[in-house]
């Protein structure tokens, strides 16, 4: 927490620093509604230049708060960064030259850019947040919002430039100048450069195994020399499959599932449910992969002092949880470890068979618990649905101590979580992997 403390405040430094110089080193005030619609763009202009930054997936800034919270953040200041600049332009002709410096048509260039710009940031908001109540996949999307965000910062730095009275000091300027080039550094870095490096050290897919009907574990090498780095077990990883011609390419986050104690390969274990998952069966040994991470920081072992643990999972999102369990497995951990692990069918259940010979180990000390939605008619085991019974009964009512890791279909995990809270069980006991980054 103290790191993170660190970075949120140099954030704050770094985008009050032009309003800061303004009000010291600038002319005198034009008026209190102008000057506040000035430092509305220098900020606007600061929070997203370091967007790019946010949006870099740089591990000193990530590893503090979890990559998860680290993109909610970078949404919610581009929804602050759009606020401030749409409010700006508004300010600026109450305060001064009146309405026609939005409307009126003879007009320098600078002001048309600006202008241009407004309407960008209202079709990148919208864009976004409509995204995922329609049809438009995640690729294209990220392919509109990775052309709009900078074209619309070169507009508004030129737009700046050329008529921002603030700019006339050189310090002001080598600031602009220098979080410009920071963005575009990190933009080309993100979006180019790294791709490229690491499609050129691609992993080699080994094996390709159907766990259910639909999910698949696809096992990576390291290429030749190169060895598998330091990852704890929960966290996630970004890959980019490199296969047959007629198979798309993108690029996606899943799930570490194999265990880090074992240091000849990496696994995820994929569910068949979009456009892209849909053809991740027709991966074969000998393809490649780029291999982006770890990100994320959901894992016990961030969290050394708990010894009771229970895992609610749902669906796919056993995956976390499995590679937590293999690890303590591996490394003879004696923690106690209820997990709740709900599914519609029983030919769902991904890892059964593994999972019933962890059990019958020492390492955890584990109570597996199945609950079934749909079950057919030779099932024994829990049916309904996981909930406040049922934690009760595998629990106990008294859950002091207990941490429980929550994970598996939003509108599940946010039910679980919401019993949790009603069962008295503290927000510092609940840790929740979050699998998209656009809610």
């Amino acid at each position: 927490m103290g790191k993170g403390l660190v970075r949120i405040i140099l954030y704050a430094l770094i985008v009050i620093l032009p309003v800061w110089l303004a009000t010291w080193l600038g002319e005198e005030a034009e008026g209190i509604v102008t000057d506040v619609g000035r430092n509305f763009a220098l900020i606007g202009f600061m929070i997203l230049s370091l967007q790019f930054l946010l949006a870099a997936r740089l591990k000193w800034i990530e590893r503090a708060f979890g990559f998860d919270i680290l993109i909610r953040f970078h949404k919610s200041m581009a929804l602050t960064a759009s606020g401030l600049l749409l409010l700006h332009p508004l300010l600026i002709a109450y305060g001064g030259p009146g309405w026609k410096l939005l409307i009126g048509l003879d007009l320098p260039w600078p002001i048309w850019a600006g202008k241009v710009v407004l309407l960008l940031v209202i079709a990148n908001v919208l864009f976004g947040f409509y995204q995922s109540r329609t049809n438009l996949g995640f690729e294209k999307w990220r392919l509109v919002h990775d052309l709009l965000a900078p074209i619309i910062l070169i507009l508004i730095f030129l737009h700046s430039w050329n008529i921002g009275d603030d700019l006339e000091l050189s310090a002001m300027q080598g600031i602009w100048g220098g979080m410009f080039f920071l963005a575009a550094g990190m933009f080309l870095h993100h979006r180019f450069l790294r791709p490229s490096r690491l499609r050129r050290q691609s992993y080699r897919v080994e094996d390709c195994v159907q766990e259910t009907e639909d999910a698949w574990t696809v096992k990576l090498v390291p290429p030749e020399g190169r060895t598998i780095g330091e990852y704890y077990p929960g966290q996630f990883h970004f890959l980019t499959f490199f296969r047959d011609p007629s198979l798309p390419v993108e690029e996606h986050h899943w799930t570490i599932s194999s265990s880090p104690a074992q240091k000849n390969y990496l696994s995820s274990t994929i569910k068949a449910s979009g456009d892209f998952t849909a053809s991740i069966g027709q991966t074969r040994p000998g393809d490649t992969a780029a291999v982006h991470g770890p990100f994320g920081r959901f894992s016990y072992l961030f969290h050394p002092g708990e010894r009771d643990l229970v895992f609610l999972a749902g669906g796919i999102g056993i995956t976390p949880l499995m590679a937590m369990l293999r690890h303590m497995r591996d490394t003879r951990d004696t923690r106690s470890v209820v997990l709740l692990y709900a599914n519609r069918r029983e030919d769902q259940i991904v890892f059964r068979e593994e999972l019933k010979e962890i059990k019958a180990g020492d390492w955890p000390v584990l109570t597996l618990v199945y609950v079934l939605s749909r079950p057919g008619e030779f099932w024994s085991g829990e049916i309904g649905h996981v909930g406040r019974k049922r934690i009760e009964k595998y629990c106990g009512r008294d859950l002091t101590g207990k941490t429980f890791y929550v994970c598996g279909p939003q509108k599940m995990a946010r039910s679980l979580i919401k019993t949790l809270y009603n069962m008295g069980v503290p927000d510092k006991r609940i840790r929740r992997e979050i699998f998209s980054f656009l809610d």
